[in-house]
């Protein structure tokens, strides 16, 4: 008699399941001694990962950049397969939307803001502050404005402070530990507020908070919380990035997916297979066993059963779950109604519970131009940092709908394209899925009118005419102007899309970095084992938000991914692991 082969399943063809997938496929001697199957309830693979095309270029829907090339997977996978280099453009592909030097700082209303003196205090302030947060060196003495500033005891205060009033470090949150450090700084610089010369109704209190505030929301869209006094203080110091140079990929992305993918031969990746239930055996004492044949659960001797949304069921021993953290929220049931049935152990959907999932949506915008952007005479759109008036305050410009007031910036996607990009986070991500083309077209030429209101002069070659940017509806009189008309736009949608119901995880306050590690556990452990009659690892756990360090990262997912697929092989003691 032949000996059954373990069958595995794995849910979700994204980074975590094809990495799972491609690492046990490729296992020597796998093939032979396994049944492996992958699901996805999409058209396609790639999950978060979704390379597109916009206005004639190369542009990421999802992931964007590879967080560090000194040892991410994802940057010597680029590597092996040549998909660094492109003589097609492509999104963030000369990194000048990482260069602050290149941004303009314009307050509403259309005032330039002074780098030296009103930018550059404010976001070396803010780097600072989230360095002693991470656990970084904080250097002191290199702002030549503030020289007698103290930053390093400016963070320490702030966080004493935060500790005081919230009774513990595990209660404070980056965003008022971040308000509080601003509030010192105000004190220490000792300087009174007023008018500024040149800018109107804004005094500098106002500017610098508002400055602040970009950089703030530049921090919800990296962490995806749409409030930062949700985001943990703590969990700042657990955080690790790669190290080196942040790049983006210039065959896209996707080529990383569809390198992963091609080891796998036809048939083992099912699209359109959308899992509504998990039914497994929870552990059991040989006591119990006889009750489990006359109540809920599989009790054939392959002990994970899958029902699909289109009536279908597949059988396993063993399912690697590799599903968003908003699909486990949501689907985290103690009804029987779940997306696990029985439901998952209250250590496990307590971890869920906890754990942040928000949403981050990036805004494309296709301009309409005069000039052609091979002419030598073209004029591109400036990189353009935008610092708004608080959306309750009496001195905002009304026609800027709400929703615009926290994206911090709006830029081309690469030197000279007429593509745009936008990003957005929390409540604001949510509406802009709601919002019909036309409406955004509206609310961002209103947004983009209230901060180039007049012409706007660009710095650039003293010798050559100054390039002059106008809001225009079309009906353009001199040659020398740059008509700035979005013609079209592509959003992303995460939130609603009900495989993913948002972007990535963090670490929310209340939870902490074991909550990462609970998420990671298998079921059951092998550990708890010893009395029972349940079969061990039958449902294991993948993706960036099983990854105590590397959350929110597509090498997260990827190091997720390996995790999985090694521990069932060290199961079978397949060699090479």
């Amino acid at each position: 008699m032949v000996a059954k082969k373990p069958r595995i399943v794995i849910i979700g063809a994204g980074m975590a399941g094809l990495t799972a997938a491609n690492k046990l496929y490729t296992t020597v001697g796998f093939k032979d001694s396994f049944e492996l199957t992958l699901v996805e309830g999409g058209s396609r693979i790639g999950g978060r990962i979704n390379t597109s095309e916009f206005g004639g270029d190369q542009i990421e829907m999802g992931a964007t950049w590879i967080h560090g090339i000194g040892g991410s997977p994802v940057h010597k996978i680029a590597q092996e397969i040549g998909a660094l280099e492109s003589e097609k453009p492509w999104e963030c592909m000369d990194g000048s939307s990482e260069d602050p030097t290149r941004f303009t700082t314009v307050a509403e209303g259309g005032l330039e803001l002074d780098g030296t003196a009103l930018v550059e205090p404010v976001s070396g302030l803010f780097k600072k502050l989230m360095d002693y947060a991470q656990g970084k060196l904080v250097e002191e003495g290199d702002d030549s404005a503030n020289e007698s500033l103290n930053y390093s005891q400016i963070a320490e205060k702030a966080l004493k402070t935060c500790i005081e009033v919230n009774g513990g470090v595990g209660r404070v949150s980056v965003g008022s530990y971040l308000r509080q450090g601003l509030k010192l700084y105000w004190a220490l610089k000792g300087q009174e507020d007023g008018e500024v010369k040149g800018y109107e109704n804004w005094t500098r209190k106002l500017l610098e908070d508002g400055v602040f505030r970009v950089f703030e929301n530049i921090q919800r869209t990296y962490t995806s919380a749409d409030d930062l006094l949700t985001l943990d203080f703590a969990a700042e110091n657990e955080y690790r990035m790669c190290w080196g140079e942040e790049i983006t990929i210039a065959k896209g992305y996707l080529s990383i997916i569809e390198s992963l993918a091609s080891v796998l031969p036809p048939g083992l990746v099912q699209l359109g297979r959308k899992v509504r239930q998990i039914e497994w055996l929870p552990v059991t004492t040989a006591r119990e066993k006889s009750d489990m044949a006359n109540g809920y659960g599989n009790t054939s001797s392959t002990p994970v059963k899958l029902h699909f949304c289109d009536g279908t069921t597949m059988v396993a021993d063993h399912v690697i779950v590799t599903v968003s953290l908003g699909v486990l929220k949501a689907g985290v049931q103690d009804d029987g109604s779940g997306m696990f049935n029985p439901p998952l152990p209250c250590f496990k959907t307590e971890a869920i519970s906890r754990l942040g999932f928000g949403v981050v949506n990036k805004l494309f915008l296709q301009l309409s131009q005069n000039y052609d952007r091979k002419c030598q005479n073209f004029q591109s759109f400036p990189f353009l940092q935008m610092v708004f008036h608080r959306g309750d305050s009496e001195l905002r410009q009304e026609k800027v709908p709400w929703w615009m007031r926290k994206t911090a910036s709006m830029f081309p996607i690469y030197e000279n394209s007429n593509v745009l990009l936008s990003w957005f986070a929390g409540k604001e991500a949510l509406e802009l899925e709601s919002l019909k083309e036309e409406q955004i077209i509206s609310g961002v030429s209103s947004a983009i009118s209230s901060f180039l209101p007049k012409p706007f002069y660009k710095k650039g070659n003293p010798t050559s005419p100054p390039e002059l940017l106008l809001l225009s509806n079309g009906n353009v009189s001199s040659a020398d102007k740059f008509e700035v008309k979005v013609t079209k736009v592509l959003k992303t949608q995460w939130g609603n899309d009900p495989l993913f119901m948002g972007s990535y995880s963090y670490v929310a306050v209340g939870s902490s970095g074991d909550d990462l590690d609970r998420m990671a556990e298998p079921l059951p452990s092998i550990s708890s084992q010893e009395s029972t009659v349940s079969p061990p690892l039958q449902i294991l756990f993948a993706g960036e938000a099983t990854h105590r360090t590397h959350y929110s990262t597509t090498h997260g997912a990827y190091f997720s991914g390996i995790r999985e697929a090694n521990r069932l092989l060290q199961h079978y003691h397949c060699a090479g692991v």
